[in-house]
């Protein structure tokens, strides 16, 4: 195998069999074998059959990889033929995933996408030039704490937040900040009401089970309307999407003077594409990229206690920006990638940070070693800032540990094969759906001693890191389908711990014990099934 050639001969003669697992009903397969949480009842099926297990999921052949050793062999052997992506239907409508870095199918167009991304995502000193930007959302963050919890005291209250909501706004803010290189948000609650409401019916039919994707041969009659209801939901997304586009062009146009140059920039810059040349990028895809840094940002439970109980996005208007001749308009063909950008990454920040918060609290001796770092490093007159942050070993080992208990995307994104391959001795047909379980992975008690347990101090004496090297500890996946956020992900979780540790002491309400946070997991993303709450008081 050499480059991005594959030259795999006669693969589907070889003498190998399928993974082993447990067998499966006449039609439905093994559906019901996957549990309330799948990730969790996959991990206690290795123990018989190992770390490679097959399955078949309605008429889908799934293969899925539960182990440091065999994830290696995948990435390091087979990243190749694996590198296409399983996509759901509902993401077909309105030809988003053709536009997706995360869904996209693998070819010399996605690669494109992916080289800008990580041109603007990965590098150092891009990230670092847009620190200011995050460490004002951190600084509001701070504020909107201060003033909720003397809120709640002047009504009689104890002063106990739901964290889940100043991290998400935060997350917003922050990503579309870097994003922009401006604040996109501000002075538009009402505009982003409308927006979470119209993300809130997106998500809702994505997350929907789908017949279609457990038997294909249904598609075509999309028979629960669920890809035209994620349609029409999407395209009221793009309409959102469009308005910052349409805004920057404009901008453009008229020549104003810029400092400095944006993510959106760059991608006006490729100008029109044509998904099958190679050399420039779509509008409509464009923006998708973009907006997909936010979508994955909410769920259906957190965002329904954040558009009812917070005063801050005021009223829920209804929102209608909907594009009549797609195929004719021309912003439209921004959208794909301006979306896929904004809607990516705030979900699985936020959430990391809510679950980092739920374990520091279940463990107060290690909170308090965080701030005995940070008052020894930075000290009480100033600050904390993310130039600080490489002198915290303690932070840092302590952000790792939160990664390996809690990896945003359980199971990662599923891969696709693409032809008939070998893999650790088994025969993968092309098209078997390929699961990589991180959250089983970070929990072998092969590779890690006392896996279960919450215990930063694993990692002060180790060089493990979460860059998609160390294939024990995955949050981020790895190959050419990793995450594209890791480097500003890694900094917005350390940055925002620190702040929230540096600034308030915290406690559970009425007296709680510790153990009593409910560390309970939803499907999917790696969600907390009960919002965190807690009482911060400020640092004497």
């Amino acid at each position: 195998m050499d480059g991005d050639n594959i030259d795999i001969a006669n693969v589907t003669a070889m003498p190998y069999g399928f993974p082993p697992g447990p067998p499966g009903w006449p039609l439905v397969g093994n559906i019901f074998d996957l549990g309330q949480i799948p990730h969790q009842t996959l991990y206690k099926l290795q123990a018989h059959y190992g770390p490679v297990i097959w399955l078949k999921l309605g008429s889908i052949n799934t293969m899925v990889v539960q182990s440091a050793k065999a994830a290696s062999e995948l990435f390091k052997k087979c990243d190749l033929p694996f590198a296409d992506r399983k996509v759901p239907d509902s993401l077909t409508a309105l030809g988003y995933n053709r536009g997706s870095v995360a869904f996209g199918a693998y070819s010399g167009y996605w690669r494109k996408l992916r080289r800008i991304c990580t041109t603007e995502f990965l590098v150092q000193k891009r990230v670092n030039d847009s620190i200011p930007l995050r460490q004002k959302c951190i600084d509001d963050m701070i504020d909107w704490i201060q003033k909720d919890v003397a809120k709640s005291k002047e009504n009689g209250g104890s002063g106990e937040i739901q964290l889940d909501w100043f991290l998400f706004v935060t997350s917003f803010y922050t990503i579309g900040n870097f994003m922009l290189s401006r604040e996109v948000m501000e002075s538009t609650l009402d505009k982003t009401s409308e927006f979470f409401e119209a993300l809130l019916l997106f998500f809702g039919w994505i997350g929907k089970p789908n017949l279609s994707d457990l038997f294909p041969l249904l598609r075509w009659m999309d028979p629960q309307r669920i890809r035209r209801n994620t349609g029409a939901a999407l395209e009221r997304l793009l309409g959102f999407a469009a308005g910052i586009v349409k805004d920057r062009i404009e901008e453009n146009e008229l020549g104003k003077e810029k400092k400095t140059k944006d993510f959106l920039d760059t991608l006006l810059e490729e100008g029109e594409v044509n998904e099958t040349g190679h050399d420039k990028l779509s509008l409509k895809n464009i923006t998708i990229l973009l907006l997909r840094k936010l979508e994955f940002s909410l769920v259906d439970e957190v965002v329904g206690n954040m558009l009812g109980n917070n005063p801050m996005l005021g009223h829920k208007p209804k929102f209608s920006l909907k594009v009549e001749n797609p195929g004719d308009f021309e912003i439209f063909e921004y959208l794909s990638i301006l979306q896929e950008m904004f809607l990516g990454g705030i979900e699985t920040t936020s959430t990391t940070i809510e679950w980092g918060m739920a374990e520091l609290l279940r463990h107060p001796n290690t909170m308090k070693k965080i701030q005995d770092e940070i008052d020894q490093v930075v000290g009480r007159t100033r600050k904390v800032e993310e130039n600080d942050l490489n002198n915290m070993p303690y932070l840092q080992a302590t952000v790792k540990e939160i990664m390996r208990l809690h990896p945003p995307v359980p199971m990662l994104i599923p891969r696709n094969a693409r032809e008939d391959t070998e893999f650790m001795g088994y025969f993968v047909p092309k098209n078997t759906q390929i699961f990589v379980n991180a959250w089983a992975i970070h929990r072998d008690p092969a590779t890690w001693p006392d896996p279960l347990s919450f215990k930063p101090e694993r990692f002060l004496d180790s060089d493990i890191d979460y860059k998609g090297q160390h294939f024990q500890m995955i949050p981020f996946g790895s190959g050419r389908r990793s995450c594209l956020g890791l480097t500003l992900g890694h900094k917005m979780l350390s940055s925002t711990i620190a702040s929230l540790l540096q600034t308030f002491d915290w406690k559970l309400a009425g007296g709680a014990k510790p153990e009593a946070v409910d560390m309970r997991e939803t499907v999917g993303l790696l969600r907390k099934k009960v919002p965190l709450k807690a009482i911060p008081s400020l640092r004497e």
